[in-house]
């Protein structure tokens, strides 16, 4: 493994702005948390939650908000989001790795298909007829791409991806183990008791810096195609049904499904394990959150939860009645019993 450069303070403020306050030479190398970063990382307060460590923590400087800068005397880069600049000064630690290019000598790579000088293709991968690949692509080991895909340059597909015939995916691309994009949507229709497939003869369509987690599903569209657009941050193990459409920098969390033909708007987060049935539009920037059920069409940008999902503020109220029903039973009961009381007496 290479020796990790260090950057000083100074260095990386002078990259991603920020103030410095402290010794602005301090070298850092790698990023940490607060529980168990070193003299060599930088660290970061992003939750208040956290505070109790920063007065124990070993890091050798910290990324705070400016509400928070009188917390510590570490040196310090104040900014106004420290997630946000955590990530970038990760990114600048932990690069991607740099592929070595190439064809393996276990890959098969049909006819008519071109690999540019600068692709690496990994062991036992296949790559079918009339594949258009992009300068800098990496297709790691045993990863499978059907004829007339497309891909996209500077994209990554990791081990075992499979990208079924004609789907497309834009640039800088990143497709972790498993993921299989473009199998064939759930359309049947009920016959006499036996079902009979509906051949789905559309594709899929992913735009660029798309990332899709490890063993995530995209089916390809059953007539029209299934559509991903640019920006958009899939999880591991997402299920993405036949026609569906997820709008610009969309970010969907883990374990969630989502039946055909429903549209998602732009720039929405949505938690994990939440299910979203089909043929539903959901507008922008809408917040669905964790384990939350989507049996209806969401026009108005907002937060939304429960099951079925409603909005957040509506379902913490009918959750809190909830709670009081047991209580509102026994003194019903109890007023019940003293009106027969009466009643008995008169």
């Amino acid at each position: 493994m290479a020796k990790a450069k260090k950057y000083r303070l100074a260095q990386i403020v002078e990259r991603f702005g920020g103030k410095i306050e402290g010794n602005a030479q301090t070298p850092v190398s790698q990023v940490g948390t607060l529980e168990s970063a070193g003299a060599q990382h930088i660290s970061f307060l992003a939750h208040s939650k956290y505070r109790s460590q920063l007065a124990s923590t070993g890091a050798g400087a910290v990324i705070i908000a400016s509400a928070d800068r009188g917390l510590t005397r570490l040196p310090r880069i104040v900014c106004d989001d420290p997630y946000l600049y955590f990530a970038k000064v990760s990114q600048l630690f932990n690069p991607p790795p740099k592929s070595r290019p190439g064809v393996h000598r276990s890959a098969v790579v049909e006819r008519g298909t071109r690999v540019p000088a600068s692709a690496s293709i990994g062991a036992g991968a296949y790559i079918g007829r009339g594949v258009k690949l992009g300068k800098d692509v990496t297709i790691g080991p045993g990863c499978h791409l059907g004829d007339g895909v497309e891909l996209g340059a500077a994209s990554r597909l990791d081990a075992h991806v499979t990208i079924y015939a004609g789907c497309r995916l834009g640039q800088r691309a990143l497709v972790h183990a498993g993921a299989v994009i473009g199998a064939d949507g759930f359309g049947l229709a009920l016959e006499e008791g036996h079902w009979s497939k509906i051949p789905q003869i559309g594709g899929v369509l992913i735009g660029d810096d798309v990332e899709i987690g490890a063993n995530t599903c995209i089916d390809r569209g059953a007539l029209d195609d299934t559509v991903v657009e640019d920006g958009v941050k899939l999880d591991n193990l997402i299920q993405v049904g036949h026609n569906v459409h997820i709008g610009a920098h969309t970010a969907i969390a883990g374990c969630t499904g989502i039946a055909g033909s429903t549209r998602i708007g732009r720039h929405c987060m949505i938690g994990g394990a939440a299910s979203i049935v089909g043929h539903l539009d959901i507008a922008d920037r809408v917040v669905i959150l964790a384990a939350a059920v989507v049996t209806k069409s969401i026009r108005k940008a907002g937060t939304y939860s429960g099951h079925p999902a409603e909005d957040s503020r509506n379902w913490a109220q009918h959750m809190a009645s909830l709670r009081h029903v047991h209580s509102l039973r026994d003194r019903l009961r109890g007023v019940e019993q003293k009106l027969t009381t009466r009643e008995n007496k008169a």
